[in-house]
Parts: structure tokens; C-alpha cells; sequence
């Protein structure tokens, strides 16, 4: 049994596509994994302004 050029060359086109596949799908994941972080932090710091402009005392200092 031989192994043609032509063989090599369509299994290696094959694992290239299968490569080629599998990084885009992490290159999606890793972009929609990014956004919710970042959509998660916007939220935790705009709920700690809030609870922190609720809670906080105001003092007055009068000079005279």
C-alpha cells in the first residue's frame, strides 16, 4: 500500500478544517464569556453606588 501526495494533502486540508472549526467556536465563546463579565461588573458597581449614596450620613460643618 502507497500513500499519494494527493492523500496527505486532503487529510491534512481535512484536520486544517476541523482546527479552523474548533477555534472559531472558542473565539465566540471567549467574546459572549467577556461581554457577561463586563456586563456583570456594570451592574455590581452601579448597585454599590446606589446602596452606597442610601446609607451614607451627611454631615455639616458649620463655621462661624
Amino acid at each position: 500500500m502507497s500513500v499519494e501526495r494527493a492523500d496527505l494533502e486532503a487529510k491534512l486540508r481535512e484536520i486544517q478544517g476541523v482546527i479552523d472549526e474548533t477555534t472559531q467556536g472558542a473565539k465566540n465563546t471567549g467574546v459572549i464569556a467577556a461581554v457577561g463579565v463586563v456586563a456583570v461588573l456594570v451592574v455590581v458597581y452601579l448597585l454599590g453606588r446606589r446602596k452606597g449614596k442610601k446609607g451614607s450620613a451627611r454631615v455639616e460643618v458649620y463655621r462661624g
